[in-house]
Formats: structure tokens, C-alpha cells, sequence
């Protein structure tokens, strides 16, 4: 799988998840100001990406580290290489 599908399978899902404009969907949109989601979205989008990936995300200390909707896009993006199915 591409990055390129890995961000858009990621985007499209957390928009539809979140009801959020795919327009805002960038790199650079911090989750909590620009996309609006709070603590508790953060949880589901975590249940949103394993439903996507078919993957298992542990408490991983990167999880903690994530800003933006391009740190997801790398986090992901590394852990399907770290499982080897890139």
C-alpha cells in the first residue's frame, strides 16, 4: 500500500467518522484547534484507525506525541512498515 492511500484511507475515514470538512483534512491541521476534536476523539480515532488498518495500537509512547493529522498519517504509515505490510 501507497502512503499516498494510507493518508487518504485516513482522512476519509476520520471525516466520515467526525463528520469533519475534507478540505481541512492537511498535514499540518492541529487536531484539537482546527479540526475541533477533543480527548475523547482522540480515543475513537484510535478505534477508527485499527477498523481501517486491521491493526492493533497498543499504548504506544508515539500516540502521546500526536498533534496534527500529519502525525497520524506518519504514525501509520510506520506501523504498517514496522508490521511489513507496506
Amino acid at each position: 500500500m501507497t502512503d499516498e492511500k494510507v493518508i487518504e484511507i485516513i482522512n476519509s475515514s476520520l471525516a466520515e467518522e467526525f463528520e469533519l470538512d475534507i478540505e481541512k483534512m492537511v498535514p499540518d491541521a492541529l487536531l484539537k484547534d482546527d479540526l475541533g476534536l477533543d480527548s475523547l476523539d482522540r480515543v475513537d480515532t484510535v478505534i477508527v484507525l485499527e477498523h481501517a488498518f486491521k491493526f492493533k495500537i497498543r499504548e504506544e509512547e508515539a500516540i502521546r506525541e500526536i498533534r496534527t493529522l500529519g502525525d497520524i498519517h506518519r504514525f501509520v504509515i510506520n506501523k504498517i512498515r514496522d508490521l511489513g505490510e507496506a
